[in-house]
């Protein structure tokens, strides 16, 4: 969608002011040249005045025998027609004049004037005598060489293409170099982030309002991202070589100890029970963090799945299943994906029944709210310190001080959340009395 601050917008406005102005410049320069192409040369202008001085002499010395003799003799200099004439167009020379130099007289130019691109023959051009102008005059047809505008039609072609294309490659030059900036800059946080996960797109770039500060931004958003899935596996690598060590050094310690073939045999078994679940639970946990989000949305009925999960729950902790009561309605249904949500309501009770004393009771509740089910899974345990309840979401942390029992490596929670997150819900933790509560927020089915 365009946005106001689009860069379609600048460009547009660009365009249509470089247009606008281009045509504008286009046509000034096309009417001051070619007014300044009809023009006559100097050189010309010199020549004809020096052709009348010339005539005014011949009629000075020899009157019009002196005018014929010259005329004779300029018509084998000069092509067209040769008229020395009076105030009142009367020939100077003796001979009359014929119709077509009648009319040449009748359309005769100034040396000033502008000439025409129209004449289908060399115009005719009337100089007065330079020292008697009163006395006659010179008309003659413009010698061809003379003859202004002879390069127009180049000179127009450029004008009419040229131009445009020149203010066309110097647009195209500094859009060009202004847009080569910013893209240098992202070019050179890419590739400087190969080398510095912390590398980010300096504010200038990513606070501007156009496509430019999109990409910025998006490229700060996914380095962000990137950093904190890198920081991640790095801290979950860390955390599993550190637990894998305890069950390693009690496996060595058995393998240099006296023990028996049989309970070598149950103490190596039980220590690789130990070895596989961390790194299946850190495999699952890393894995969140590069898959994309889960796909297969389906209405999924919550007493149901409660019912699966529970029964799972007490076949593994031999528990009465009515000791997992749920307090949900019959219809109530989110969205989501059923394994994933399956996986974390089996975290949550699992966590539960681990730290819930004799006869202890978990319980499912919740409550419709607009779009989203508001549930919470509640437990009759110790509860959590009030300033660690965030960190029992983190991985390897396990608050066994506070929550009775030492099993597990602190997985299940962060799991948990992570998966609800990918759901697009939300998980968070409060202490009751007695016990912990577990709230889960969740996009409604219907």
């Amino acid at each position: 969608m365009l946005r106001r601050h689009s860069l379609l917008w600048r460009l547009a406005l660009l365009l249509m002011v470089t247009v606008v102005c281009t045509v504008t410049l286009s046509d000034w320069l096309n009417r001051t040249l070619s007014s300044r192409a009809l023009l006559l040369s100097d050189e010309a202008k010199s020549v004809m005045r020096g052709y009348a001085a010339d005539a005014e002499q011949a009629w000075r010395v020899n009157g019009a025998a002196g005018v014929e003799h010259w005329i004779a003799a300029m018509r084998d200099r000069e092509p067209g027609d040769i008229m020395v004439v009076s105030q009142d167009d009367q020939s100077l020379s003796g001979i009359p004049l014929t119709e077509s130099e009648r009319a040449g007289l009748r359309f005769q130019r100034g040396l000033e004037w502008r000439m025409s691109f129209r004449y289908r023959s060399m115009p005719y051009i009337g100089v007065p005598f330079p020292d008697n102008a009163e006395q006659g005059s010179l008309v003659m047809q413009l010698p061809p060489r003379y003859m202004p505008g002879q390069d127009w039609p180049l000179w127009k072609s450029l004008l009419m293409v040229g131009l445009p294309a020149l203010v066309a490659l110097i647009l195209g030059l500094l859009l060009f170099w202004r847009l080569r900036v910013p893209l240098r800059e992202l070019q050179h946080q890419v590739l400087q982030f190969k080398d510095d996960p912390q590398a980010r797109v300096q504010p200038s770039l990513s606070n501007r309002r156009d496509e430019f500060g999109d990409v910025a931004r998006s490229f700060n958003h996914m380095a962000e991202q990137v950093s904190a899935m890198l920081a991640t596996q790095r801290q979950l690598l860390n955390d599993m070589s550190h637990e894998l060590r305890t069950p390693l050094s009690r496996l060595a310690v058995a393998l240099e100890g006296d023990l028996d073939e049989a309970r070598l045999r149950q103490r190596v078994a039980r220590e690789l029970v130990q070895m596989r679940t961390l790194v299946n639970d850190t495999l699952t946990l890393g894995w969140q963090d590069t898959e994309s989000v889960d796909g297969g949305q389906e209405p999924i009925p919550l007493q149901a799945l409660w019912d699966v999960v529970s029964d799972n729950a007490a076949f593994e902790s031999g528990w009465l299943q009515s000791r997992f009561p749920c307090d949900l309605p019959a219809d109530a249904q989110v969205r989501g994906n059923l394994n994933a949500l399956a996986q974390v309501l089996e975290n949550l009770v699992r966590n539960a029944v681990r730290y819930s004393p004799a006869q202890g009771r978990i319980s499912l509740s919740g409550t419709r709210e607009g779009e989203w089910w508001h549930l919470w899974v509640t437990d009759q345990g110790p509860g959590v310190p009030a300033d660690r309840l965030e960190d029992i979401f983190a991985p390897f942390v396990r608050l066994d001080s506070a929550r009775a029992g030492n099993s597990g490596f602190g997985l299940g929670l962060s799991i948990a959340r992570r998966s609800v997150q990918r759901l697009g819900g939300q998980l968070w933790a409060e202490n009751t009395v007695p016990g912990l509560r577990v709230h889960l927020r969740l996009p409604a089915a219907v």
